[in-house]
């Protein structure tokens, strides 16, 4: 692929590795957060603390200017937090008139909390969904721990169209990224917020003390709810079954680097909700898609038993034993229905 010009809007730990990796690509990357000191000590020193790894690429530029990066890019990256993405998308909007002939490359994983709209749905809105064609989404098994060391990692990029999610794996591949293109984006966007849900419970299970016995049945319903979700909101069941579905959901249950499964074990080790959200110091995403996923799935009369009673814990002061509870003496019914 020839090189791009590559806006990638927020330098968390995920942006600033993604940003180095197309660096290193030798694509033109510029950064935005809307943390000035944050961009101010990365243009300084190129590291950010987290991931402890990551040294960024001294060709990538950092600026507190959106309008600067959104204009000099063929390529927009989303790597704000879930909630922030009607922002930006806003923001972008205002700052272009709109996305012209640009690509969107969304990394964000979650349900909006009022709206419950996915983030492909967010775009439309914002963008018009006549350019559904140009939007993609970049998922999978993919820590930024683990990334910016060079570790074999591989993701899923998925659009409605081909041509764009094919663009979009020239645009990231290299001989230790490696990325698969779909074509089912709902199903991809569905299967990279809910695992983060499952994973607050896996992480439960740790803090619990429970074995792999308990961790591998979590996991495995978890994924049938997930799948029974993403089929209702139109996805492919399949897809669930790839790297933005079992893939994505095994790494952030089981992985030391996963904020929500380290979230879900302090809770089960008697924290509240507060402390431990603070303990963990960075975005928890499935703390706040665990409310939207509830009520998506009540809207649409989806059974998500696992994602009730976590929702339970964070928002009704039901304790990690009682929810386990719950689940253990649910009525006994066929594996599969």
């Amino acid at each position: 692929m020839m090189s791009k010009r590559v806006g990638v809007f927020g330098a968390g730990a995920w942006g600033a590795t993604l940003a180095d990796l197309l660096a290193r690509k030798g694509h033109a990357v510029s950064v935005w957060d809307i943390d000035e000191k944050l961009i101010e000590m990365l243009q300084r020193t190129r590291r950010r603390g987290k991931p402890p790894g990551l040294v960024v690429h001294e060709a990538v530029t950092f600026t507190p200017s959106l309008p600067q990066v959104a204009e000099d890019a063929d390529v927009w990256v989303c790597v704000v937090p879930s909630f922030a993405i009607r922002r930006l998308c806003k923001e972008l909007v205002a700052a272009t008139g709109g996305l012209g002939d640009r690509i969107f490359v969304n990394c964000a994983k979650g349900i909006e909390e009022n709206s419950l709209a996915i983030p492909g749905e967010i775009f439309a809105q914002e963008f018009g969904a006549e350019y559904l064609g140009q939007y993609a989404v970049l998922s999978g098994p993919s820590h930024a721990e683990e990334v910016c060391l060079g570790i074999p990692t591989t993701v899923v990029a998925a659009s409605e169209s081909l041509e764009t999610a094919q663009q979009v794996q020239s645009l990231f591949l290299t001989k230790v990224f490696r990325v698969y293109t779909q074509t089912d984006r709902i199903g991809v966007e569905m299967g990279a917020a809910l695992k983060n849900v499952i994973a607050i419970a896996a992480g439960a299970c740790d803090g619990l003390g429970f074995g792999d016995n308990t961790k591998a049945a979590l996991i495995t319903r978890g994924l049938a709810e997930i799948t029974r979700a993403a089929v209702a909101g139109g996805a492919h069941p399949q897809t669930l079954a790839g790297l933005a579905g079992l893939g994505d959901l095994i790494v952030t249950a089981m992985s030391r680097h996963s904020r929500n499964r380290l979230f879900g074990e302090l809770l089960a080790k008697g924290r509240s909700v507060e402390e431990a959200l603070a303990e963990v110091g960075a975005v928890v995403e499935g703390y706040r898609t665990c409310r939207s996923a509830y009520l998506w799935a009540a809207k649409r009369d989806v059974e998500m038993p696992i994602t009730t009673a976590i929702y339970q814990v964070l928002y009704e002061k039901l304790s990690v034993s009682e929810a386990t509870l719950q689940l253990l003496e649910r009525e006994p019914k066929p594996e599969l229905y």
